[in-house]
């Protein structure tokens, strides 16, 4: 399923848009709070500058609204519909998920933003 040269590889492991050999992030793991967003400069692989212009990943906001709404809309109709919840049970559903999933989704909006604009090279070379 999550083949190398596919965007949504590089979505979920975080590895350089362009050569996918590499992660962008400092710390792979997102659960490490005081480093969730320290990023390599550029690829050491292919060299991709991954901050491509001044302020580049405040457009990731917009993507980490999209998502948290999909959560949270998610979240909602897995509590309501299907364990017949009430109203009180299904916001308290959302309010967790949101908290919880908090760092995967700081993660994805980077990894969907950079992935927006950069695409998959397999003839990248060594920089």
């Amino acid at each position: 399923m999550l083949k190398k040269g596919s965007k949504l590889y590089s979505i979920l492991t975080g590895t350089c848009p362009k050569c996918q050999n590499e992660s962008m992030y400092l710390d792979k793991n997102p659960l490490h709070l005081n480093k969730i967003l320290k990023m390599h400069e550029n690829c050491n692989h292919c060299g991709l500058h991954y901050q491509i212009e001044p302020s580049f990943f405040y457009g990731a906001m917009y993507v980490s609204y999209g998502l948290n709404v999909a959560i949270g809309i998610a979240a909602f109709i897995i509590s309501f519909v299907f364990f017949s919840s009430n109203l009180k049970v299904a916001f308290v559903a959302i309010i967790a998920s949101l908290i919880l999933l908090f760092p995967f989704v700081l993660r994805w909006s980077r990894n969907i933003y950079i992935n927006m604009f950069v695409s998959y090279d397999p003839e990248t070379k060594l920089k």
